[in-house]
């Protein structure tokens, strides 16, 4: 049986090679998440700018609700996204079925929706441990370390059978991703339950220690999570969208080790002024400052892939969403290193300054890297010629970029104001402000923040829309063959 596709080579008969239901389903999960995380996040923003309303409940209070909003982009819109990419991108670069095949995929895919659902219901009921990124109780920790070690399982499986000698850039940065964030949950979340059948729990490491532990946790989701495994989708998606090789392979493994060795290092930042040591403050800030360098590296890596290709830009909407990612990314791993700067820390720590450069790395970076993925792979794992409406790429591209300039330039004006308004003093030495004073001043800034929380949602339901579209009504494609030869997997 002749398969004419795109490496337009003789396809086996047989079952598929490759392992797509689980993916297919992890892929529509990152949708929906997505959603619903954008959508609380305009709630709670609106509850910010107006406080009614949190209705005067405990359910739907900003304290409850903003866990649930920060979770479920994360950890639901982004971990869904990282388990679609690494595990379709590992089976096709080691031209390997997925280890532990459908069966495992489907654990996974289950267990890690339940482990969301589960986290979700204690922030809104309030069993928390109220740390920052890791608020779910020990019972949720634990169902989530079972799920993780499956994960690697999979994954590390996958590539110890592959039939391809060479191990592919994005699974290098896709195995530290999952095993860093291993080491960092099971570090982060030692905890004692207060008795018995407890939901509720005892940090094993109180204090500044404690503090110490949760912001090497805290920073280290940032830059593993967050960046390493997305840099692993960055260095899949732009030469397969580009139709072209990867601008510099020896510039992406310099980039993957200086990466992780000095990101580990830069939690301390977070601790600034407090009780933690001096010498520790000064470490974590000295390793965010040369964190910069690794980290434009790759950037341009990914910019300069797309050398003799720019024009692609033009009839490509979704490239265009992995290349503003990109530039979203040198952006804010730029804006981290200086605000981890002890003298510029002192007027940007507790302010919505750091809300404001967070956000520009959420939703640039991994916002718009996983909606170029979506809009690639779709048409791949549903086998359509290409995604449904082209248009609909371009108006979701302008109205999420128009969204997070609002949302973004608003919290560095408030940000910058409310750090001035702290720290102003007048003739006699006393404060010239009060708090209640700085939060009135915000107040406009709030309005606009969730203005531009709208906008993105808006461009996330066009998207839904879009997806749903090619599922049900795209034009089929011709089918691809199930086995790539090993020189045609970089250009399936």
């Amino acid at each position: 049986m002749a398969a004419t596709a795109t490496a337009g080579h003789y396809a086996p008969p047989g079952p598929p090679v490759f392992v797509e239901g689980p993916i297919r389903a992890f892929a529509i999960a990152t949708a929906f998440w997505g959603v619903v995380g954008f959508l609380v996040g305009v709630v709670i923003a609106l509850q910010l700018a107006f406080p009614l309303l949190n209705l005067d409940l405990e359910w739907t209070s900003f304290g409850r609700l903003r866990p649930v909003h920060t979770s479920a982009v994360i950890f639901a819109f982004g971990g869904n996204a990282l388990f679609l990419t690494s595990l379709f991108i590992v089976q096709r670069t080691c031209r390997a079925r997925l280890f532990g095949g459908d069966d495992m995929g489907w654990f996974l895919f289950w267990g890690y929706q339940f482990f969301i659902v589960m986290a979700a219901l204690g922030y809104v009921l309030g069993i928390t441990q109220s740390k920052e990124y890791a608020e779910p109780e020990w019972y949720v920790d634990l169902w989530l370390t079972l799920v993780w070690v499956v994960y690697l399982i999979a994954f590390g499986g996958t590539i110890k059978r592959r039939e391809e000698p060479h191990i592919y850039v994005a699974n290098w940065f896709f195995l530290a991703f999952i095993i860093t964030v291993a080491l960092l949950h099971i570090g982060n979340n030692i905890s004692i339950p207060i008795s018995l059948g407890s939901s509720h729990s005892y940090s094993a490491t109180p204090g500044v220690q404690g503090a110490m532990i949760q912001w090497w946790y805290g920073h280290n989701a940032v830059g593993f999570f967050l960046t390493a495994g997305f840099l692993g989708m960055m260095y899949y998606l732009i030469p397969k969208q580009a139709d072209r090789p990867v601008y510099s392979y020896r510039l992406s493994i310099v980039h993957f080790w200086t990466l992780i060795f000095l990101y580990i290092w830069a939690g301390p930042h977070h601790l600034h002024y407090t009780a933690l040591p001096d010498w520790a403050q000064t470490l974590g800030m000295v390793f965010s400052v040369m964190l910069w360098m690794p980290s434009w590296g790759g950037m341009i890596n990914g910019l300069m892939t797309l050398s003799g290709a720019w024009d692609k830009l033009r009839t490509n909407p979704s490239l265009r969403f992995s290349v503003a990612a990109l530039g979203f990314y040198g952006m804010s791993t730029f804006e981290g290193p200086v605000m981890s700067i002890k003298a510029v820390n002192g007027l940007s720590h507790y302010t919505d300054w750091t809300i404001g450069h967070v956000h520009s790395g959420a939703m640039g970076w991994v916002g718009f890297i996983t909606f170029g993925a979506l809009y690639y792979l779709f048409p791949v794992l549903w086998q359509k010629k290409s995604i449904w409406s082209e248009r609909l790429i371009s108006w979701h591209f302008w109205i999420a970029t128009l969204g997070i300039v609002f949302y973004i330039t608003a919290m560095w004006v408030s940000g910058i104001m409310q750090g001035l308004m702290w720290r102003a003093y007048d003739e006699l030495g006393f404060l010239q402000y009060s708090f209640v004073e700085t939060v009135e001043a915000m107040h406009p800034y709030y309005v606009i923040r969730a203005l531009g929380g709208v906008l993105y949602l808006t461009g996330a339901l066009i998207m839904a829309f879009n997806l749903w579209k090619t599922v049900t009504e795209g034009e089929a494609a011709e089918p691809a063959p199930r086995f790539a030869p090993a020189h045609a997997v970089a250009a399936e």
